[in-house]
């Protein structure tokens, strides 16, 4: 039986692991194709302050879709590339970025590439069903018609902080979930951040590398 990171630590917590699971090899999805993504829009009528003020948890959509457009603005706000040396809308210890971030919609399954602001086209299978069984069926990912993924490489930040590199990459997600919540909300969208859900189960229906681990399931839509 596989055992994920988090079930492994909580396994360590109480004795029953004696020592520490190998580092896994990454190894990078196989696209199917790759499609461009609209140029973000740096300035909106929203101020970063209403923003703060009207972001709430929304777990009720209706059945219109996200436009490219959209798509494209919450996965910049993510993850997208903001400087010439690389770095981006949020911070990365060491700027190592261990992120990785994928949309399934009812088109298909995608693989965000931030070089070039471009959409990896995995599969053309929409498997936001098998999303809400992994979920633990929670109405809000039967419900939206996208589910953003974030997903973790940490072997890329274990390579300089050891130990630490977990606390870092799961603040570094915390810090991209809350630019996707903040700019949905600039997009008169609702989102809300589930962490409730069978790694393993995720993982499978995306049909993720193994070391790409699951952290953040985000239904994003129109509110109802």
């Amino acid at each position: 039986m596989k055992v994920t990171r988090r079930e492994a630590l909580l396994m360590i917590g109480f004795g029953l692991l004696g020592c520490q699971p190998p580092i896994k090899r990454e190894v990078t999805p196989t696209p199917v194709g790759e499609m461009p993504l609209p140029t973000p829009t740096l300035r909106s009528e929203v101020s970063l302050e209403e923003a703060l003020t009207r972001r709430r948890s929304i777990r009720e959509f209706t059945a219109e879709g996200l436009t490219s457009t959209e798509i494209s603005q919450l996965l910049w706000a993510a993850q997208g590339i903001t400087d010439l040396r690389g770095f981006r809308t949020a911070p990365s210890a060491g700027a190592l970025y261990p992120l990785e971030l994928y949309v399934a919609t009812g088109e298909g399954v995608y693989h965000y590439l931030p070089q070039g602001h471009n959409l990896a086209v995995l599969s053309p299978e929409d498997v936001r069903l098998g999303l809400w069984e992994a979920g633990l069926k929670q109405d809000a990912l039967r419900e939206a018609p996208v589910i953003i993924v974030i997903a973790a490489v940490y072997a890329r930040t274990e390579g300089k902080y050891g130990s630490r590199a977990e606390q870092y990459v799961h603040l570094e997600a915390g810090h991209a979930a809350q630019n996707i919540l903040l700019q949905a909300t600039a997009l008169d969208l609702g989102a809300v951040p589930i962490g409730a859900f069978y790694d393993q189960k995720v993982q499978e229906v995306l049909a993720l590398p193994s070391d790409h681990e699951p952290l953040y399931l985000i239904p994003v839509g129109h509110p109802r």
